[in-house]
Formats: C-alpha cells, sequence, structure tokens
C-alpha cells in the first residue's frame, strides 16, 4: 500500500516539473530560440533550405532586438549619467564612459545581426524561388 502511495506521488512530480519549467520560462514560451555558439556555426554552415535560411533570419531578427533595447536602455543611462561629470565621476574611467561604451558595443552588436538577417532573409528568397524553379520545369 506505502509503495503504491509513494509510486503515484512520484509519478504526479515528475509530470508537473515539465510544466512548471515551461510556465516559468517566459523567453521559451514566446518562442524565441538561442543557439551555443558550437550549434549557430554548424547551423550556419548546413544551411541550404529555404526553412533553415527562414530559421536563421528569425533568430537574427531576436537578437537585433534584444540588442537594440539593450543599446535604448544604455543610451538613457549614459544620458544620465552625463548629468554629473564632476568631482569623483571625472577620474578616468568616468561611468559615462562606460555607459557611452556598452551603448556603442550593443548598437554595434544590433547592426551585426541585423546584417545577417538581412542576408539569410535574401538567401532564403533566393532559394525559395529556386526551389519553386526546379518543381515547375518537371
Amino acid at each position: 500500500m506505502k509503495l503504491s502511495n509513494l509510486t503515484s506521488v512520484v509519478l504526479a512530480f515528475g509530470m508537473t516539473i515539465p510544466l512548471l519549467a515551461q510556465s516559468s520560462n517566459p523567453v521559451a514560451s514566446q518562442g524565441s530560440v538561442h543557439y551555443s555558439k558550437a550549434e549557430l556555426a554548424q547551423l550556419r554552415k548546413e544551411a541550404h533550405t529555404p526553412e533553415q535560411y527562414h530559421a536563421l533570419a528569425v533568430y537574427f531578427d531576436q537578437r537585433k532586438s534584444s540588442f537594440q533595447e539593450q543599446a535604448n536602455q544604455e543610451k538613457k543611462e549614459w544620458e544620465r549619467r552625463s548629468q554629473n561629470v564632476g568631482g569623483p565621476a571625472a577620474k578616468y574611467p568616468r561611468p559615462v564612459d562606460s555607459a557611452r561604451n556598452l551603448y556603442e558595443y550593443y548598437d554595434y552588436e544590433a547592426h551585426q545581426a541585423g546584417v545577417l538577417q538581412a542576408q539569410y532573409e535574401r538567401l532564403a528568397d533566393s532559394a525559395s524561388v529556386a526551389k519553386d524553379g526546379t518543381n515547375h520545369s518537371r
């Protein structure tokens, strides 16, 4: 009797863990994708279908949006820190300098992700045209 109760508790607990993990991760529920550096390199190397190019374009669009959001936050911080550049804040590296550097970094990364997004969208379009062209010629 005790063994069956223990088994049912373990099963019930085991079934609720994945549900809790999914609901506690808002990024995963929004459909955003994160690849490791190695996974991304492999995907970029092996991509040859319109679907693969489109998936890469979506990934870089999400990166661009993320970096743009971070750049906007750092720009606000840069403006806030620009109000106080005297006294202890005048020593190098000044807090305003680090905020500016972070803003420039995030802005650059957003631009690079946008370039890659556009590149993969063009590749997806040209691959789908080529795929449609080969299907119609048969």
